[in-house]
């Protein structure tokens, strides 16, 4: 829980009731690898913090998975679509290890909100830090080579390379195995 309390200071200094009130609504969950927070056709309905572990976001399509996000250490995950509209998730997520997480229910972070407009604030700046993220994503997808993709991995993220299985790195960037394989040689 520490850690989650420390975490947040970078979003939004919260007052200290409402920082206590925020701790008292989170529960710890520790998961194995291989297990899901999420799955299609299923409501999300708990927003996570990452103490320690590795997920993915993966959607199916055509039976094929590909994953569209990784989060680690001190990110805030969940199906967010589902989460925020309490409709059925498209997306699944899956621990890539053994997870420690802390969980807060839709139910009691709207809550939270009516009676603490600091965490309102807290949780609008960790939106606007996820969509711009987001938007990255988006244009180095839509705009960027594949080189490019994986030189920006290296750059930005490298830890990904130490913690994901290269299938899933190649489909997060949107290229076969074999393609990533000979990028790899390449640089």
């Amino acid at each position: 829980m520490k850690q989650l309390l420390d975490h947040i200071k970078n979003y939004y200094l919260l007052s200290p009731e409402a920082k206590q009130a925020l701790a008292a609504c989170f529960e710890q969950v520790i998961l194995n690898k291989n297990e899901y927070l999420a799955t299609e056709g299923k409501i999300c309905r708990h927003l996570y913090f990452v103490q320690q572990g590795a997920l993915r976001g993966y959607y199916i399509l055509d039976g094929k998975e590909i994953t569209h996000w990784f989060a680690f250490e001190k990110n805030f995950v969940t199906s967010f679509h589902s989460f925020i509209t309490q409709q059925p998730a498209v997306e699944n997520i899956q621990l890539l290890e053994g997870s420690v997480l802390w969980a807060i229910s839709k139910d009691k972070l709207s809550d939270l909100f009516d009676l603490y407009h600091d965490i309102e604030r807290l949780v609008r700046i960790a939106t606007e830090k996820y969509y711009i993220r987001l938007e990255e994503r988006f244009i180095n997808a839509h705009f960027k080579t594949a080189t490019e993709r994986y030189e920006n991995l290296l750059q930005q993220r490298p830890h990904i390379l130490e913690r994901v299985p290269l299938g899933y790195i190649a489909s997060y960037l949107g290229i076969s195995q074999e393609t990533l394989s000979r990028i790899r040689s390449r640089i």
